[in-house]
């Protein structure tokens, strides 16, 4: 009776061990083609970056009388107007007042400043394209700079389902004319202004995008 015993949990041992076995196998084949495909995809989306860079290194070589300036976070720009007197930049959670506008990297235009209108765009805290999100913290009161961006500082694969294609470079013009922190804004416009100045400002191409304002 033991021995039937001790035989026939032997024999379910033997089922379940197999059984396990068969279905770690069985997953495998799905990680390795999981990983294979993000491979694939970093490695298109590298090479289509660096075809990117090229034309934008062929745009900043037909005019070597601008000075581009290498960003750290993968863009260039130039300065058309400087201002060597202020030293203070948009931080976290100030209001910018700017105009800009977008052309493609043949000098086309595909918004212009009059179409996108003046923006008031509340720093870090205002969904906005990645490029520009960072080249208005680089900028003074009254500059006018010129920045290039590759489509993934810009609108990425899906474009702006209007005028801007996929994985589009763009250039883009930016004049800063002025900013402040939230407080002194909201001091300054009329109380029953400031319901309506908290809601989210028209950033992106007014048509075909609406921005949220993230607190």
């Amino acid at each position: 009776m033991k021995y039937f015993k001790v035989l026939l949990i032997t024999f379910f041992a033997a089922i379940l061990f197999t059984s396990c076995k068969q279905h770690q196998e069985a997953r495998r084949p799905v990680s390795q083609s999981s990983g294979s495909f993000m491979k694939q995809s970093i490695a298109r989306n590298k090479k289509m970056i660096a075809g990117e860079e090229d034309q934008i290194e062929a745009v900043i070589k037909s005019d070597p009388t601008k000075k581009y300036i290498a960003s750290k976070k993968g863009y260039w720009y130039y300065y058309e107007t400087r201002n060597l007197t202020d030293s203070l930049t948009p931080k976290k959670g100030d209001i910018a007042f700017f105009d800009y506008e977008l052309k493609d990297l043949k000098g086309n235009i595909i918004y212009s400043q009059e179409e996108l209108e003046p923006q008031i765009y509340k720093v870090d805290k205002q969904e906005i394209m990645m490029g520009l999100r960072d080249g208005i913290k680089l900028m003074r009161k009254t500059e006018k700079v010129h920045f290039l961006f590759t489509s993934h500082m810009g609108y990425g694969y899906h474009g702006d389902n209007n005028k801007i294609g996929t994985n589009q470079p763009l250039f883009c013009t930016v004049t800063l004319r002025d900013f402040m922190p939230e407080s002194k804004y909201n001091a300054q416009i009329q109380p029953n202004t400031v319901a309506k100045a908290a809601a989210p400002m028209p950033i992106k191409p007014k048509s075909t995008i609406k921005d949220t304002l993230t607190n």
